[in-house]
């Protein structure tokens, strides 16, 4: 029925509402805001809404509620529970299926396949099993249930008794139930039961049925497999069994570690236990095994019980100790399976610690490779191991073993080592700094040097013994040296290794504090000596840190001192080359390496900063002068150049010692510029 609206009084803001049908409020507000323009067109009257706005509007301002949503499956089969009871060739009985219905309406359940059911009753009343017409559960029964909750659905079932080879056997069919229950009764007694798909939770006989209980998997079938019991006879058969024993010895300075392993295979009979022969002097600690209860040392006999007789195989370890004389002649303790009508395998003895065996007296063993005398004698790496087979024959034959055992005084074996590194260091005041880098190697391992220079060095030339070298580069930038070795056991000489390269710092002000570092290297460095020439006009002292100030010395190490040969033209020496020794460094000199150029007077102002700019651009000139040979060089593909260090300025003399491998020294330097007569 159509709404009709009287809208009279719009223009004066008082409109009166007149419906046919039950007044919606909000509904002509919302109407009322949307065509108030239209209504406001026409001439005075009422409006006319179509039913189905009317629905649509209605719907809007009163939702109702959701429709619940279907659940995700129609039924569920809860359990199934079996009573079976066989008779011959065919096992009958009762099916009960608890099925849970959560729809409304008509529910198909499906019945477990494979079952040939007889009947089917639902509430004491019999109930049609239908077919489900094609895809994969085509054929398959299924009962049809129209009431919502639990439902209880008994089926008359038989099932087919399937024989082979002596064995009889039923398979109840996997289903989708949470638990599936079975209970078996068989009139007959004495068989044994072996259970697939489940788990056998009882087991009962009487006078003339066997009972069994399981529970299965639920997704997996449940097979019942049972064949007549035959009578044991091995318990009481004679015992009769063949082993092998493999030993192994550790000869230690203290005491000597025994670790044996015992194999033995039952021939005849079954096995309560083990008896092992024990010599004197050994002490059992454990006996470990998956079949072994218990184990006791007595009378020289170590007896091993199992959890259960024996009647395969079995396998268990020994571990023990004893003391033996720590060098010179030895018997070697020998362990022995008794009662074995064979017994194989052998024994390996190795010396631990600095020694070897010198001599070896045997009776009744082979030589032998480490690796016959399985994966526990194989996986050792001693190089002083020596092994033995037992010889084949009878089990009673004897076996003795001597050795003779020399020992050595443990010394430490130098590998590579830096006994003494120096440096000479050349700073300017716009913060460049050219190194020198020596170091005195000793070496009988090594291939490679591994030198890092600082963050932004550049290297100007490398030799090795005087020799300039091209050095590689590993993947992580740092410059690999090749290294001369000695020989072992012969004396390890130290030669020098010499490195030459530049780096860039900030530019000193009047005063600041500048950080020296240095190259890291992969060795460890024993002491360390640092020159530091700085700029004439600044004063400069050393912090405290790893390094400490000391007068000027000589190197130590033969090796970085060879003859010197002065350069007066550049006021330095050779690279690597140290100069002879004079008397202490002063504030001006070279810290008595060579003769130095004369020191800048101060007496006139204004000539000290003259002294110092030709002093300057002289080295500077020197310093281009190098780096040009350098590019050249490389250019050419010759090797690097022998760089000559130019010397000159004041100096500083720092040592530390111990410097450890792959750590960067450093050395923290405070300067400030010193002012002079005039202001200037």
């Amino acid at each position: 029925m159509p709404a009709r609206i009287n809208s009279t009084h719009f223009q004066n803001k008082r409109p009166v509402l007149q419906l046919t049908c039950v007044p919606v409020l909000i509904l002509l507000l919302l109407f009322a805001a949307t065509s108030y323009a239209q209504i406001a067109a026409h001439s005075p009257g009422w409006v006319v809404l179509p039913v189905e706005d009317y629905r649509a509007l209605h719907a809007r301002a009163f939702p109702t509620d959701r429709d619940p949503e279907p659940p995700p499956v129609e039924a569920t089969l809860t359990r199934v529970d079996y009573d079976i009871r066989i008779n011959g060739d065919l096992a009958s009985g009762r099916a009960t299926l608890t099925v849970d219905v959560l729809k409304d309406g008509w529910v198909r359940v499906p019945v477990p396949a494979g079952l040939l059911v007889r009947e089917a009753r639902l509430d004491g009343k019999l109930v049609s099993l239908v077919t489900v017409p094609g895809g994969k559960a085509g054929g398959q029964l299924s009962a049809l249930l129209s009431h919502p909750g639990r439902s209880v659905l008994l089926l008359d079932i038989a099932l087919p008794v399937a024989s082979s080879t002596g064995e009889e056997s039923i398979s109840l069919p996997a289903t989708a139930s949470g638990v599936t229950r079975a209970s078996v009764q068989l009139p007959r007694q004495g068989v044994d039961i072996k259970l697939v798909g489940g788990l056998l939770s009882q087991k009962s006989e009487s006078a003339s049925e066997s009972k069994w209980i399981a529970y299965g998997r639920g997704n997996e079938a449940l097979t019942f497999t049972w064949r007549r019991k035959t009578e044991g006879h091995r318990t009481t058969q004679p015992l009769r069994l063949r082993g092998s024993l493999t030993q192994l010895l550790g000869l230690g300075e203290d005491s000597t570690s025994i670790n044996a392993e015992v194999n033995f295979e039952v021939t005849q009979g079954a096995a309560h236990e083990v008896k092992i022969q024990i010599p004197e002097k050994v002490t059992v600690n454990q006996v470990l095994g998956a079949m072994v209860a218990d184990w006791e040392v007595k009378a020289g006999l170590l007896s091993v019980t199992f959890l259960e007789p024996v009647e395969q195989r079995a396998r268990f370890v020994i571990t023990g100790e004893t003391r033996c004389p720590r060098e010179g002649p030895m018997d070697i303790p020998l362990l022995r399976l008794l009662d074995a009508e064979r017994e194989t395998g052998g024994v390996a003895v190795e010396v631990l610690g600095a020694g070897e065996i010198k001599d070896v007296k045997s009776e009744g063993l082979d030589s032998a490779d480490a690796t016959d005398l399985g994966e526990m004698v194989a996986n050792r790496q001693s190089q002083s191991l020596t092994a033995f087979r037992f010889r084949p024959g009878a089990a009673k034959l004897t076996r003795s073993l001597n050795v003779d055992v020399a020992r050595y005084t443990p010394q430490a074996v130098l590998m590579a080592n830096v006994e003494e590194a120096r440096y000479q260091v050349l700073i300017s005041n716009e913060g460049k700094v050219l190194v020198l880098a020596r170091y005195a190697v000793r070496n009988n391992q090594r291939n490679f040097l591994k030198i890092t220079l600082p963050p932004g060095a550049t290297l100007w030339s490398a030799t090795l013994a005087g020799k300039a070298i091209r050095p590689g580069q590993s993947p992580d930038g740092s410059l690999l040296l090749p290294l001369d070795k000695a020989r072992s056991g012969e004396e390890v000489p130290a030669f020098p290794v010499e490195v030459v390269f530049l780096a860039r710092g900030a530019a000193w002000n009047d005063k600041g504090q500048f950080k020296l570092a240095l190259p890291a290297l992969d060795l460890p460095i024993s002491r360390t000596g640092l020159l530091v020439y700085h700029p004439p006009l600044f004063k400069v002292t050393a912090e405290q840190g790893s390094f400490r100030v000391e007068a000027y010395a000589n190197p130590a190490s033969a090796a970085l001192n060879p003859p010197v040969s002065f350069n007066g033209a550049t006021g330095g020496f050779s690279a690597g080359v140290a100069a002879p020794a004079r008397a202490p460094a002063s504030a001006t000199g070279m810290a008595g390496l060579a003769p130095a150029p004369p020191a800048p007077s101060y007496v006139e102002d204004g000539k000290d900063e003259l002294n110092a700019k030709r002093t300057q651009s002289t080295a500077q000139l020197v310093l281009d002068k190098f780096r040009a040979n350098a590019i050249a060089g490389k250019r050419a593909g010759i090797l690097p150049i022998r760089v000559l260090f130019p010397a000159f300025g004041p100096s500083l003399y720092l040592v530390s010692e111990l410097t450890g491998e792959n750590q960067a020294p450093t050395a923290s330097l405070t300067y400030q510029h010193e002012k002079k007569a005039g202001g200037k």
